[in-house]
């Protein structure tokens, strides 16, 4: 499930392109698993795919003789595998930038929305850079990047409707019903709907790291004193158990799916702190 932070940055992104933000959240999750940044050599770094018959297409001479004997470029669809780590990912992009840049970049889908770099001028951009510089601009970037190719594609009313086949075969191809593609769309959308997910990271006393420091920042948002150290202590163990007393939830201090919907619906009403708080989740989640 996204943090609070990336929720209501795709929900914001959502509005601004006349979407549903359930609708939008439903395919971001389903094409990013939920995970929206890579930590690669200490920075935060968008999920990628490199697509080497798209690079192939892309190059010739020299340069497509340089790629093809690197195991970067091939004409046949399938046949230059991606590694499974990001950072072998990121480090296979380069290689290929240093053959050639542009090329690269076009050959690469970016981002929560994994929209391909080829669409740069199509969605509007300067060039690939101004493309890839949204990705990797954070969680707000890669949402904005996403409504947009949705926008331009003209599947914004079959998303709004919830025609999940057309979403599908528009967004994933006409062969969406392979992997049941339709199908997960429309489950995630009803557990957004819903306000749960089991996708949740339970989190109670003993955990630690960024997620727990956005929870403590999100209940002092909601004027919940606590230390945001990122550490769950008794301290935070008991600012959550108070919301939960005052929102109707069961009182047991652990955040779990329940009470982090809670906390995301409690926020999204409350558009003035956001604006104070962006300085510090810029730093959390965006580049270094």
């Amino acid at each position: 499930m996204f943090s609070i932070h990336t929720t209501v940055e795709i929900e914001k992104a959502a509005r601004e392109f006349g979407l549903e933000p359930a609708a939008l959240l439903a395919i971001a999750e389903i094409e990013s698993a939920g995970q929206v940044f890579a930590r690669v050599d200490g920075r935060n770094e968008p999920l990628i795919r490199f697509e080497g018959h798209y690079f192939d297409r892309r190059l010739s001479g020299h340069k497509q003789d340089m790629a093809r004997a690197g195991g970067l470029a091939s004409p046949d669809t399938g046949a230059i595998p991606n590694p499974r780590s990001q950072a072998a990912r990121w480090e296979m992009i380069e290689r290929a930038a240093a053959i050639d840049h542009q090329a690269a970049y076009e050959s690469t889908s970016w981002g929560l929305g994994q929209v391909m770099g080829s669409h740069w001028l199509w969605l509007g951009f300067d060039n690939v850079d101004a493309l890839v510089a949204e990705a990797r601009s954070g969680a707000a970037g890669q949402a904005r990047l996403m409504a947009r190719y949705i926008d331009k594609a003209g599947l914004a009313n079959a998303l709004n409707g919830h025609d999940w086949e057309a979403v599908g075969h528009g967004y994933n191809g006409p062969g969406f019903r392979k992997n049941a593609y339709h199908i997960k769309l429309a489950e995630a959308y009803q557990r957004h709907v819903d306000g749960t997910s089991s996708s949740d990271r339970v989190m109670q006393v003993g955990a630690r790291g960024e997620l727990v420091g956005e929870l403590q920042e999100a209940l002092l948002a909601l004027g919940y004193p606590v230390d945001a150290d990122g550490i769950y202590g008794p301290g935070t163990a008991r600012a959550v158990q108070k919301f939960q007393a005052e929102y109707g939830l069961a009182a047991d201090g652990i955040a779990g799916p329940r009470t982090q919907a809670a906390l995301r619906k409690a926020l999204r009403p409350a558009s003035g702190w956001w604006s104070a708080l962006m300085g510090w989740f810029t730093g959390l989640f965006g580049r270094s």
